[in-house]
């Protein structure tokens, strides 16, 4: 499962130009779930998110997470990350899990998101959606939990 961080001053999605999700200060997560992700990636991006020291304490330094900050999350599902980008001029996504799982395993991450977070809203997936984001830094992280070993689809080269 991958997930690409954005620590945001705000950011917001839209689907057919009615707003679905919105934040102030906090992370922006682009979600990506790759064949053979389960439960157990899920679970661990998430806990990794969350704690993952990306705001500034008093001293301007990277320590402190989502959590000691109570900030926003945003999670957009985004089923391009998982792409292999390797060799020529179009992707495969032959890597991503096929929509009907990754479906269940983002709402598997939001469910758990807003059990452990107070603040969190989502895009739609499947949607054509519309993502606006001021990215604070800019700040990108790139967090990715493989799958199991012997789970991972390889993706043609």
């Amino acid at each position: 499962m991958i997930g690409l961080l954005q620590r945001v001053s705000r950011a917001e999605v839209r689907v057919a130009g009615a707003s679905v999700g919105a934040i102030n200060a906090g992370l922006l997560v682009l979600l990506g779930v790759e064949r053979g992700d389960g439960a157990a990636e899920a679970g661990r991006l998430l806990e990794r998110l969350l704690a993952y020291r990306v705001f500034a304490d008093a001293e301007d330094r990277m320590n402190l997470s989502l959590m000691d900050t109570g900030g926003g999350l945003l999670v957009v599902p985004q089923f391009t990350l998982p792409a292999n980008t390797r060799k020529g001029l179009r992707p495969s996504f032959a890597g991503a899990a096929p929509p009907e799982e990754g479906q269940r395993l983002f709402d598997f991450f939001v469910a758990q998101a807003r059990r452990r977070h107070p603040r969190v809203e989502v895009g739609v997936f499947g949607a054509r959606m519309a993502v606006e984001s001021v990215n604070d830094g800019p700040v990108t992280f790139w967090l990715q939990v493989p799958p199991a070993a012997g789970q991972r689809h390889q993706a043609s080269s």
